[in-house]
């Protein structure tokens, strides 16, 4: 063999010094198996992983499955009208994608192909849609925050820009709803949104398209669909593509949150990929690499520092649970790469607290370094007294003489509980989020009836964004609460308490 490859460069080198004749070698292949997107290959020797090759029919595949004799590849177009025997060649180019800004609030598939009717998108820049992340050299801590304008969340399970945030929980609990709302609230924050749909229903993406339209926020937001009913070898790709156009924002200075809707589906796809292609199947029929699958995806969210370009990549990855099984495989896996996870709960859910967030399940490993100092401020000890509370209440059913210390906290904490149920679709500026938690933690609201309190949050706040529009911009402006600022939210807070209601001194 070695003296054939020295023989075939010899010949090479000849034909190469006659003038007028240009030699061009590629890899040439012959297919030998086709199944459900997934060819098989003998020859293409010196091909590589991720490496495009091209059918004599014009299709094309990218490799991602290297054995002794054979080569793998995943079909990037119709796969029907390929047969056993039809010739491929290599290309000599890594799979990349066209991008440029001016994909912004478009709607395309994992190579970048319009799916929204508009134009085509054409670029002389190409990303790979696989990439090494940055090193640990290039990376900086993460210490700004991310507003979702969801008060449960920013204020106890703050997110950072650069982090990565697992939203967890079963079917129905509200995840995609937490990852939309923050998208709509980035609005003015000079960030840039790609919302990644893998394997959901085409009328779901539409609804959310259709939402994110109605609110403004497509202006500055990408959607990358692969649907249910497109071939798992999109939906496989679906993640890495749009990163790669997160990266070309990112390296451009820009902050940058992508929300994957969702990575147990993408697992799915992967599996499906992998059985087909022989490899051995492992726990739940997973890959064993499985787990490096999301590793070196979500490994690729980071914040760049200054001296490196700036930019940052903040990660919403979300992961769907059977009968709330954190302690599953493809969950661990997946905490076990993120920076924290916010849990929701059926039962809460079903209880009507929405957001459903689990308090003592939820955590962000930034935590209050990726906080705005007002936020910390009201904030501070809110996580502990509702984990208290939770844990409270639940023992408290069975006993029926409470001290008037243990009244009080589960008292507060019921009050607290109700301030941080939120509307779906209505994200709160900062200003906004800290005045009513700073109302409640100071116990305005401890003599209030639940449905009072639901009556004082819209009262309290609708008069604070006409009469107190200047405290609301100061707490934005500023992140910080005064004891000017404190003085003049009291005023308004006893301006819209309910009649024949006293006001704690």
């Amino acid at each position: 063999m070695k003296q054939l490859d020295q023989y075939i460069e010899q010949i090479e080198k000849e034909l190469k010094s006659q003038k007028g004749i240009q030699v061009e070698t590629r890899e040439i292949g012959y297919v030998t198996e086709v199944k459900d997107g997934v060819v098989t290959l003998t020859g293409l020797d010196n091909i590589g992983y991720g490496d495009l090759i091209e059918f004599e029919n014009g299709e094309r595949a990218m490799v991602i499955d290297l054995l002794e004799d054979t080569v793998g590849a995943i079909v990037l177009g119709d796969y029907l009208g390929l047969t056993a025997g039809h010739k491929a060649k290599g290309t000599g180019i890594t799979l990349s994608i066209p991008v440029n800004d001016s994909i912004l609030g478009r709607v395309v598939d994992p190579l970048i192909r319009s799916l929204d009717d508009g134009m085509s998108i054409k670029s002389k820049i190409y990303y790979q849609i696989e990439r090494q992340a940055a090193g640990i050299v290039k990376r900086q801590s993460v210490s700004q925050p991310v507003q979702t304008g969801i008060k449960a969340i920013d204020s106890l399970i703050p997110i950072g820009r650069g982090q990565r945030e697992l939203i967890i929980g079963d079917r129905g609990t509200g995840k995609t709803t937490i990852a939309v709302d923050t998208i709509i609230n980035q609005k003015g924050q000079d960030m840039i949104c790609v919302y990644c749909a893998i394997g959901q229903k085409n009328s779901k993406v539409a609804t959310i398209i259709e939402l994110l339209k109605k609110k403004g926020a497509m202006d500055y937001t990408i959607v990358v669909n692969a649907s249910a009913s497109d071939p798992v070898t999109l939906q496989y790709l679906a993640p890495y593509s749009a990163t790669a156009i997160a990266e070309y924002f990112m390296d451009r200075g820009k902050d940058v949150l992508i929300v994957y809707d969702d990575l147990s589906k993408h697992a799915w796809a992967y599996r499906q990929v992998s059985l087909i292609l022989r490899r051995p199947a492992g726990r739940e029929a997973y890959p064993g690499d499985v787990f490096y699958l999301h590793s070196r995806l979500l490994e690729r969210a980071s914040r760049i520092h200054p001296k490196y370009g700036g930019g940052s990549i903040t990660a919403l990855p979300i992961i769907e649970t059977l009968e709330n099984d954190v302690s599953a495989y493809i969950p661990t896996n997946v905490i076990s790469i993120t920076d924290g996870q916010i849990f929701l709960e059926t039962d809460l859910f079903n209880a009507g607290v929405r957001p459903a967030v689990n308090v003592g399940l939820s955590v962000s490993r930034v935590g209050s370094a990726a906080q705005a100092k007002a936020m910390k401020q009201v904030a501070g000890k809110l996580k502990l007294d509702l984990a208290q509370y939770r844990e409270l209440s639940a023992f408290s059913q069975f006993e029926s003489d409470l001290d008037e210390e243990t009244k009080k906290q589960l008292n507060r904490g019921a009050k607290m509980t109700q301030i941080l149920k939120q509307k779906q679709s209505n994200p709160y500026s900062l200003g906004e989020e800290v005045a009513i938690i700073w109302a409640g933690s100071k116990g305005y609201l401890d003599t209030l009836s639940l449905n009072e309190v639901t009556i004082f949050e819209s009262k309290f706040l609708d008069d604070l964004r006409t009469r107190g529009k200047k405290i609301l911009s100061e707490i934005n402006k500023e992140k910080i609460i005064t004891d000017a600022i404190e003085k003049e939210l009291e005023r308004y807070v006893k301006d819209n308490m309910p009649e024949k209601t006293e006001v704690p001194k």
